[in-house]
C-alpha cells in the first residue's frame, strides 16, 4: 500500500519522531490538492454530485482518514486541522 506525504507525517508523529508542532508546521507550508467538485452544469453532474468522491491522497481527506482510525487525538486532529486551513487560506491569498 503506497502512503502520501500526509500519511507518511502523521506516522512520523505517532512515532515520536516528530512532533505536533513540527507537523503543523510543515502541514502549513505544503500545497492542499483540491478536493471539491466543481458546480454541476447539467443534470447529470448534479446527481454524480451525491454519489461519494473516492478519497484523494495526500489531501484533507489523509488526516481526516487517520483520525477516523483512531491514530490521531482530537487535539492533535483540531491543530492540524487548523495547520491545513491556514494553508489553504495563505494560498488563496496569493491568487488574490
Amino acid at each position: 500500500m503506497s502512503t502520501s506525504e500526509v500519511d507518511d507525517l502523521i506516522s512520523a508523529l505517532m512515532s515520536g519522531n516528530l512532533t505536533l508542532t513540527e507537523v503543523a508546521d510543515r502541514f502549513r507550508v505544503r500545497s492542499w490538492p483540491r478536493t471539491r467538485r466543481a458546480p454541476a452544469q447539467t443534470p447529470l453532474e448534479w446527481a454524480e454530485q451525491h454519489d461519494p468522491q473516492p478519497d484523494v491522497p495526500g489531501s484533507y481527506d489523509d488526516l481526516t482518514a487517520a483520525y477516523d482510525r483512531g491514530q490521531l487525538t482530537a487535539e492533535q486532529y483540531d491543530v492540524l486541522s487548523d495547520a491545513v486551513a491556514d494553508s489553504i487560506r495563505a494560498k488563496a491569498e496569493q491568487r488574490d
